[in-house]
């Protein structure tokens, strides 16, 4: 069997990106108002830093302003929670981001629900979770919906496949499945509890790794012409799949970097478009 194609995340991701400029440009001219994200950061970890201000010039390039709050890492929950409650009053900001991880002392789900569902350009709250399972307008969890936009790119057609999310967060495992649920896939979820995940994972035609271990899906286990989707990011640059053994078993595998990664981003930039459109009643 040849090698899998690849799916090149940056590509489409920076034709979004290009669509979301436009979209902001026609935006600010006919209101008269920039779309606006504003970043919100706990502490100084070196890696959040390092994300936040590839957003912020991402934002620059697609023609949207910034706002960054940037918090000292002893920032109780309690002022957490009333910086993200301005800042979703605040009509002059249409989009929060509220880089994860926090301290350990924050309670982080009360942090995302102080973040107006109307902004939450991230997909992290409540109401962003139940929009994406009801399949209602709302805003995805970008990673996700990064996915699912990879997987059109491609002509994958999740109707009738088998589905194995290996992950369970909150803005990643969770949502994928939902995501792929609603595509009417026939979705199991895998995690640290899993019995046999090589069982599980064989039996997949779309495999989407998001649990951060690195290379924890053996390309063994790979069913032959599957759709390999890697949402893990690990030191060096490493996947969440064992990429070299993978590609040889997979119709379709997305590479780290290069894959996901790029398509949150983008994802994050349109939804920041769409939530300034609803805002501004254009």
């Amino acid at each position: 069997m040849s090698q899998a194609r690849l799916m090149d995340g940056t590509a489409l991701a920076r034709r979004i990106v290009e669509d979301s400029a436009e979209r902001a440009a026609d935006l600010t001219e006919r209101t008269g108002t920039t779309p606006c994200l504003a970043t919100v950061l706990v502490g100084a970890d070196p890696a959040s830093v390092t994300y936040v201000r590839m957003k912020q010039n991402r934002c620059r390039k697609a023609g949207i302003a910034s706002r960054h709050v940037e918090l000292p890492a002893a920032t109780t929950t309690e002022e957490l929670v009333d910086t993200l409650q301005a800042l979703s009053a605040d009509p002059a900001v249409h989009g929060i981001l509220l880089q994860h991880p926090m301290g350990a002392h924050i309670d982080e789900r009360a942090a995302f629900e102080a973040i107006a569902p109307e902004k939450d350009v991230d997909g992290v709250t409540f109401a962003s979770f139940a929009t994406m399972s009801f399949g209602l307008p709302g805003f995805v969890s970008c990673t996700p919906g990064g996915i699912m936009r990879l997987l059109d790119e491609y002509g994958v057609d999740p109707s009738g496949k088998r589905a194995v999310v290996v992950g369970r967060s909150a803005i990643l495992g969770k949502p994928a499945g939902m995501l792929l649920l609603a595509r009417d896939a026939t979705v199991t979820y895998c995690h640290s509890r899993t019995a046999d995940l090589s069982a599980a994972v064989r039996e997949a035609d779309i495999v989407v790794a998001a649990v951060g271990r690195p290379k924890l899906v053996k390309g063994q286990d790979i069913k032959p012409g599957a759709v390999v989707i890697d949402a893990g990011y690990n030191e060096g640059n490493i996947g969440d799949v064992d990429f070299d053994s993978a590609v040889e078993r997979a119709s379709l595998i997305t590479p780290v970097p290069g894959g996901v990664g790029p398509m949150t981003i983008a994802t994050l930039l349109e939804q920041t478009v769409d939530a300034a459109a609803r805002q501004l009643g254009v």
